[in-house]
């Protein structure tokens, strides 16, 4: 089993996943800045739990090996992702002590608890499997974007968020990250219970991610 096995088992999710309208108007440098503003600080607090999803995968490994496998992602969440992001939405008027203020959207909650208790519950190829479809599609969509003909980049006011998650950056910590999920999946096969257990959870947080791109159009 791989992680494009599970990318095709949930093929209705992740396209509306990956070509929401949220994406779409982005793209087009037409999306309300009090959605985009929304996004913004949610996804503050998105990463914060993130970031404590990758603490519980060294806290669930059974072997130094596998304790050391999340720390540069960690390290990378909590120093120069977080700081990026803080550094980026000071560019939208938006503080650090703001976004920390910020109440959780219902999403927000929804999503990264999700993953947590997924984390709790199961191993660590069920919390990498919860992770997985955040960091796999925005890539697919950064890549996507980048290189669309129609994608609008000069005088966007989003062309910074394209160019970072379709930069060779992103794409290449995104491909370590899929090269993980695949060794933890290779032991499974696709149509054994434990396959489908993998792709419903694959399937619930691509619909959470879904409703994460909603809920900022809902506050525009």
């Amino acid at each position: 089993m791989k992680h494009q096995d599970l990318i095709d088992a949930c093929q209705d999710d992740w396209q509306a996943y990956t070509h929401h309208h949220f994406v779409a108007q982005l793209a087009q440098g037409s999306l309300p800045s009090t959605a985009y503003l929304h996004y913004l600080k949610q996804d503050f607090l998105f990463l914060k739990h993130y970031a404590r999803a990758y603490a519980l995968a060294i806290y669930k490994a059974t072997t130094l090996e596998e304790m050391r496998r999340p720390l540069p992602s960690l390290q990378a969440l909590i120093g120069s992702e977080m700081h990026h992001h803080v550094t980026y939405c000071q560019q939208w008027g938006l503080t650090e002590s703001d976004m920390e203020a910020e109440a959780e959207d219902v999403g927000t909650v929804a999503y990264t608890r999700y993953v947590l208790d997924t984390g709790m519950a199961g191993d660590l190829t069920d919390l990498f499997t919860a992770l997985a479809p955040c960091a796999i599609g925005y890539a697919m969509i950064g890549e996507r974007l980048i290189k669309a003909p129609d994608t609008r980049i000069q005088g966007n006011p989003y062309a910074s968020w394209i160019q970072l998650y379709g930069g060779d950056s992103f794409q290449h910590d995104v491909q370590t990250s899929i090269q993980h999920l695949d060794e933890l999946l290779e032991p499974v096969s696709l149509v054994s219970p434990r396959g489908q257990q993998l792709i419903n959870i694959f399937r619930t947080a691509t619909r959470m991610e879904i409703a994460f791109w909603q809920q900022g159009l809902d506050a525009a």
